[in-house]
């Protein structure tokens, strides 16, 4: 893949995108993983972690850390314009044409149905990667799902707090398994 391919690709997933980085993410996916078959979902999925623990929005990480596994730095700084290209000129443009769009009865209705939709292709992000996680370590991911659902939606335990726990205890438990077994293997 060139890096005008990889450029322009990036840039038309983020323009015709709505709903942030969660809704930009499974459109990666499936361009990069199912349709040019790039990138593996081992991989991606491991992008996807990286980019959302990564400051930002994770639409950018997502972009930077593929274009930096598939073309480099150069890749990288590629997909951080084209994961930020497409908003800043759309916002640039609405910007001339606030008031009447903030006033338009078509507008809003359309942006409200949107919603609908976006909320619909986060939930199916969020359970192709958690089918992903599951596949792979199913106990302990799934001890590790529940337990961060149950602790974000029952205490007022700060969210960023939250992802450093569990990353902490996935680092633990998977470098503890990784030396049994090598350990196993000599």
């Amino acid at each position: 893949m060139s890096y005008w391919t990889f450029f322009l690709t990036v840039f038309k997933i983020s323009a015709i995108t709505f709903g942030g980085g969660y809704t930009i993410v499974p459109v990666l996916k499936d361009e990069f993983c199912n349709k040019r078959q790039c990138v593996s979902e081992e991989e991606m999925l491991d992008i996807v972690a990286l980019g959302q623990s990564a400051p930002g929005p994770i639409a950018v990480g997502v972009s930077l850390l593929l274009g930096y596994k598939l073309k480099g730095r150069g890749g990288a700084l590629l997909g951080v314009l084209a994961a930020i290209l497409p908003p800043i000129i759309m916002i640039s443009i609405i910007s001339f044409f606030y008031e009447a769009f903030a006033s338009n009865y078509w507008v809003r209705a359309a942006l409200r149905g949107m919603s609908g939709a976006i909320a619909a292709v986060m939930l199916l992000a969020v359970v192709s990667m958690a089918q992903q996680v599951l596949r792979k370590h199913k106990v302990f991911s799934l001890i590790l799902l529940v337990s961060a659902f149950v602790l974000a939606w029952f205490t007022s335990i700060n969210t960023a707090v939250l992802i450093l726990m569990f990353a902490l205890i996935g680092i633990v438990v998977f470098s503890l398994k990784g030396r049994e077994e090598k350990g196993d293997e000599s």
